[in-house]
């Protein structure tokens, strides 16, 4: 029986291993959650944008604003006035029909706002999270290579000794 090339979990998409992170990570250095968390307020409150079309739209609009107070949530001190707040305005579901829904992603996105604000006013920077050592792990056609050189090595060994 043959065996594949690739093993079940080189199947997937390829990602190259990383010097600074090991396999998947991003190929750039993190990005700032304060920054990440701006750039969808901006989404959201920029006269520029525009309104969200759909429930949909709205829903995953709030569902980023409430991944960035959880994450700016860790790292702002628990003193800020402006966290339990947006824990609140977080927590609660996002409310039916065209206009309840909007104002309260704005004020969700105004939260989220006050607490990049605390972030960048605090000085706060995120901790990095630690990392277990990972071990090098060949790729299969290397260890087939590797089995073919020894079992070849042997075979030569094996034809060089004189019979009897």
């Amino acid at each position: 029986m043959r065996l594949p090339l690739t093993s079940r979990r080189d199947a997937g998409p390829r990602v190259a291993p990383s010097r600074q992170g090991g396999i998947g990570a991003a190929p750039g250095p993190q990005r700032d959650r304060a920054v990440a968390a701006a750039e969808t307020v901006a989404l959201v409150l920029d006269e520029d944008s525009p309104l969200p079309e759909s429930a949909g739209d709205v829903e995953e609009l709030a569902r980023r604003l409430r991944g960035h107070i959880g994450q700016l949530g860790a790292v702002v001190p628990p003193a800020a006035s402006a966290l339990r707040g947006a824990q609140q305005l977080a927590s609660a579901g996002v409310p039916d029909g065209y206009m309840p829904s909007r104002v309260h992603l704005v004020k969700l996105a105004e939260a989220t706002q006050a607490l990049v604000a605390a972030v960048q006013a605090h000085g706060v920077v995120p901790a990095k999270p630690m990392r277990r050592r990972r071990w090098w792990r060949p790729q299969l056609n290397v260890l087939r290579g590797s089995v073919f050189a020894v079992a070849f090595v042997l075979l030569a060994l094996a034809a060089s000794v004189p019979r009897a």
